[in-house]
């Protein structure tokens, strides 16, 4: 854990970053200064328009990207001044990953996709936990069917069973529905909720959506590289009025 914010542990802080593209005439500021403490066992949302840095800021907070300037903590590491290796070792150890488009390795069944963290790290998996997760996921009997043989949905139950199973301190979710249809989309919200309110799982989720950002405990609103607005638990309507209200269409 790293310190406090607000009465509440911390386990991602980032001081300060900034990330520019390019050199001169060309440069990009990606990001101008961002600063924000991720608090244990809560969900945050970070939204905003195409462009507007939520992207980039969740691969720097998770050792992806480097920013050019800044400091960035993970479970009370430093982790910019880290090189490849330690860097990687920090990521199997602290930090899971639900993409948009599952990012499941064909060749695998959903239980090896599932396990690919620990198999990697050379760890075994506890079975009654396992068993446990896999049905919280609604996965118990797709366990020996490979990616092409699930559903969209059932393949992003795979992916956040994957990102859960190593128990790690944070998990980032990029547009984790982007790719889903609506009813869908509901179901791995609430799995994801679940997974914070049941396993006190630390998840940092990045969206355009407004009813994936309802679901979270807290809300950032990044524009043009800064955090201009944050908020509480909200509900959709709100969201979508203050995007209308701060034009982040």
């Amino acid at each position: 854990m790293e310190g406090q914010e607000n009465g509440q542990a911390t386990v991602v802080v980032a001081d300060d970053v900034k990330r520019v593209y390019g050199e001169g005439d060309t440069a990009v500021n990606a990001l101008r200064g961002v600063s924000v403490r991720i608090a244990a066992g809560r969900l945050t949302a970070v939204m905003g328009p195409s462009g507007s840095g939520k992207s980039t800021l969740m691969h720097i907070l998770a050792g992806l990207d480097k920013p050019t300037s800044g400091s960035v903590q993970v479970g009370g590491t430093e982790i910019t001044s880290l090189g490849d290796d330690d860097l990687t070792k920090l990521r199997r150890r602290h930090i899971g990953f639900i993409f948009q488009f599952f990012n499941l390795l064909p060749m695998l069944t959903a239980r090896d996709n599932v396990l690919l963290p620990l198999t990697i790290a050379g760890e075994k998996v506890e079975p009654a936990y396992f068993d446990e997760l896999v049905a919280r996921v609604g996965l118990a009997d797709r366990l020996t069917h490979r990616p092409a043989e699930l559903s969209g949905g059932q393949q992003q139950r795979v992916a956040i069973a994957r990102a859960l199973v190593s128990r790690p301190t944070v998990i980032f979710a990029d547009e984790p529905t982007g790719n889903l249809d609506s009813r869908t989309s509901g179901e791995i919200l609430q799995l994801m909720r679940g997974s914070v309110d049941e396993y006190g799982q630390t998840t940092v989720m990045v969206t355009h959506d407004a009813k994936a950002a309802a679901m979270a405990d807290r809300v950032l609103y990044l524009a043009d590289g800064e955090i201009v607005k944050e908020t509480g638990r909200t509900d959709q309507h709100e969201i979508l009025q203050i995007i209308d209200s701060l034009d982040l269409q």
